[in-house]
């Protein structure tokens, strides 16, 4: 466990760039226990970004017994780098005492580029959408030993998300299921977690939203994205990412806006007739599951960690939860599931 200190990200700079950093200024972070400043350098590049992480290896998901050969934000970093995938650069590793130093990428994520040019929505999202299939175009094939692999959206995290979901977004609303329905959700998560993890694997950034992508250039004409917070990345279905961004709980969408930009993603994946069909099945059926868990996260958030700002997107997420299992009303158990959440989803 490592503890803030700013001398030592001082020293880190010194020793990096030759000189003290002129300013050290906090910046916003998210709902992890990371902390973010943004570092004025006294020589080019002008700034940087500074993320600071307490315990490395810590997290208060399931996790698999598995030690990576070296932070895996640094590894993915280099990673997708290598494969063209535009990411902030490394200045500088101080992972010794749970710093790195990394290129500013500014402030303009997509969630705030959209609040400024609304008009550019549709633009925007086909990029991303495009980026994303080339980038797992491109990351199709990954190094035996890469820290992704030794990661996957496999039965037991996904049934730990479900039963996450059930201990903060309804337990802890005092929604709990009556013992039958506590049984039939339970059996319904098992098959839900054992679809999902059965879907082919591939690489998954596993928070492809609109605060996780920067807008490096914008134009009425042209979009340049740049990933961050990627270091979760694992294995998982192809369809994840889309959800994440597509049903994204801080943004809104109408189906038709969804549909076409899963028709950009098959068209940039070139995928065929029947492949299009599966592609928009599994994307309702990942939503289920992912909103599910986001809606159960942001009650945890606010309970444990004591942030009451995401409780504001717990009824939006939950209503595209209802607006995917709408869609799989032919599935018994998408069906079954439908009637067991009425007390959470009305």
């Amino acid at each position: 466990m490592f503890t803030l200190d700013l001398d030592d990200l001082r020293a880190l700079v010194t020793d990096t760039t030759g000189k003290p950093p002129v300013r050290i200024d906090a910046m916003p972070g998210g709902a992890s226990t990371r902390k973010f400043f943004r570092v004025q350098l006294a020589s080019a590049p002008g700034s940087a970004v500074a993320m600071f992480v307490p315990d490395l290896d810590k997290s208060d998901e399931i996790v698999k017994d598995t030690k990576p050969r070296r932070w895996p934000y640094l590894e993915v970093q280099e990673l997708l780098s290598e494969r063209g995938i535009r990411v902030p650069s490394l200045i500088a590793d101080g992972t010794a005492k749970g710093w790195t130093l990394v290129e500013d990428l500014g402030d303009d994520t997509m969630a705030e580029h959209l609040l400024a040019h609304p008009h550019r929505k549709p633009l925007v999202y086909e990029t991303a959408v495009r980026d994303l299939a080339r980038a797992q175009l491109r990351l199709a094939d990954l190094p035996d030993d890469s820290v992704v692999r030794t990661r996957a959206f496999d039965f037991d995290l996904l049934r730990w998300e479900l039963d996450h979901f059930r201990e903060w977004g309804m337990d802890a609303l005092d929604r709990p299921l009556p013992a039958a329905d506590r049984a039939e959700f339970d059996a319904i998560s098992d098959r839900l977690a054992r679809r999902i993890s059965s879907l082919p694997r591939g690489f998954v950034h596993r928070d492809y939203q609109s605060r996780n992508l920067m807008v490096i250039h914008g134009t009425d004409a042209r979009i340049d994205l740049a990933w961050v917070d990627f270091q979760d990345s694992l294995m998982g279905p192809s369809v994840y990412d889309l959800v994440a961004l597509l049903n994204d709980s801080y943004q809104s969408f109408d189906r038709a806006f969804v549909e076409q930009r899963l028709a950009d993603y098959a068209e940039e994946k070139g995928l065929g007739g029947e492949e299009r069909s599966l592609l928009v099945r599994h994307f309702d059926l990942v939503t289920v599951q992912r909103k599910l868990k986001d809606a159960g996260r942001f009650v945890f958030i606010d309970r444990v960690k004591k942030d009451s700002s995401y409780l504001q997107f717990v009824e939006p997420t939950l209503h595209k939860v209802r607006v995917s299992l709408d869609r799989l009303i032919d599935d018994p158990d998408m069906a079954r599931l439908r009637r067991i959440l009425q007390s959470v989803l009305s």
